[in-house]
């Protein structure tokens, strides 16, 4: 198992005054030192503006800035030029719809994706699917939170131009067969787009074992910086898809009346760049592959497994997706008790030291097809412990006596 909470300076002050069991992990992650260090270093010695500069420090900038992005390039085993600079998953997404999207598509096409995305992979493409007349078409999800065979075949057709998902959904927990989707959509002549934001971390990224067209993702869902994603896409891809934002480092020449832009990835960062973040983010991916991925997923796996097997017994309690330990759940629980309100099982956890997240987690779609409002959340990373896991579900086990007697106190 790893021990490496001590390297989370938020996590180890809080534990030394008191007690901070932090699994809202699919929201952000906590930072480690070395991540911290190289912010710090950034803006004491290094900070110029990348890509402007013929000065030394202007110089340096560059240079750090153009390594990062190889750095990242190499760990998702990508060209660099392949990697565009975003401020997040979202921005990502949002701009391959806007850039690539409108391309491919025509009235009466149709974008496939689960029913169980996230804003950020639904509400770009439910705009253009609007402006181009085309057609939403929904994967839905089984009990145990997974997609069939039969569904694939059922909703992927020759009409099919846009496959767009989560690797990992934020509230199921499900890990999807991505590279088998991507599979069946490429033979229907469509092309997919990956969000990534949520098996990152916990999978890592291999862009060609994937074999997808595009796929976006944080830095601050994967121990670095907040304000800075990546969308990674195909190279003759990205050269084909027109600029969505104008200015800065993205023109190659202006003239009175016309204007030329750079290539890929260039083409698509328009202004001042979030330089400190891309250095930053390279030291996050640097401690990513110290740790290593399979250790990473094996103690997430063994954490999951002790948290499911903890809270089957609770009888209130309901786990939304696979309630049981497999090789395509990954470290996201979303639950509910029955009868009480997700939100006073938040602040309940709270008051014990222990931070989940209460909400639609930005999946409203998904909550009405669960039937539900709202659930709450456990998302674990690395640095999570047997312990943490013990002490949450001890506090879980009490939860709905304590809230029960707390409301019936308010009310005397």
């Amino acid at each position: 198992m790893l021990d490496i909470k001590d390297d989370f300076p938020l996590l180890a002050n809080y534990n030394e005054q008191g007690t901070l069991i932090y699994v809202d992990n699919a929201a952000t992650t906590q930072k480690p030192r070395c991540v911290l260090d190289a912010l710090m270093e950034w803006h004491t010695v290094r900070n110029a503006n990348p890509h402007r500069g013929s000065y030394k420090l202007g110089s340096l900038a560059t240079d750090l800035y153009e390594h990062s992005r190889e750095s990242i390039a190499n760990h998702i085993n990508a060209k660099k030029d392949e990697v565009v600079f975003c401020r997040n998953t979202t921005e990502a997404l949002n701009l391959v719809a806007a850039s690539f999207g409108p391309t491919v598509l025509e009235a009466g096409d149709e974008i496939v994706l689960p029913v169980s995305e996230h804003h950020s992979n639904l509400v770009p493409w439910m705009q253009l699917a609007q402006a181009k007349g085309c057609r939403l078409v929904y994967l839905l999800t089984d009990k145990l939170g997974r997609i069939s065979k039969d569904e694939l075949d059922k909703k992927i057709t020759p009409r099919t131009k846009i496959v767009a998902l989560a690797e990992v959904s934020n509230v199921l927990g499900t890990r999807f067969p991505v590279k088998q989707i991507a599979e069946r959509a490429h033979e229907a002549g469509a092309y997919v787009v990956a969000d990534c934001a949520q098996s990152f971390l916990h999978y890592g990224l291999d862009v060609q074992d994937l074999d997808v067209d595009f796929a976006a993702f944080s830095a601050h869902k994967a121990f670095g910086p907040d304000g800075i994603g990546v969308l990674w896409g195909r190279e003759a891809l990205l050269e084909k898809m027109p600029p969505v934002l104008y200015g800065g480092e993205m023109v190659q020449k202006v003239t009175w009346g016309k204007a030329t832009f750079e290539k890929p990835p260039l083409r698509f960062e328009a202004g001042t760049q979030n330089a400190s973040d891309a250095f930053a983010f390279m030291a996050a991916v640097g401690y990513l592959e110290q740790i290593g991925q399979q250790a990473i997923r094996e103690h997430e796996d063994a954490l999951t497994a002790r948290l499911l097997e903890g809270i089957r017994d609770i009888a209130p309690l309901h786990v939304y997706g696979n309630p049981c330990m497999a090789d395509d759940r990954s470290s996201i629980v979303a639950f509910n008790f029955e009868g009480q309100d997700p939100l006073l099982i938040g602040r309940f956890l709270d008051s014990h030291g222990i931070n989940i997240r209460v909400g639609t987690h930005c999946a409203e779609p998904l909550m009405t097809y669960l039937g539900t409002g709202a659930t709450c959340r456990i998302s674990l990373a690395p640095y999570n412990t047997l312990d943490d896991i013990d002490a949450l579900i001890d506090v879980l086990r009490d939860a709905p006596r304590m809230i029960v007697r707390s409301v019936l106190k308010k009310r005397k």
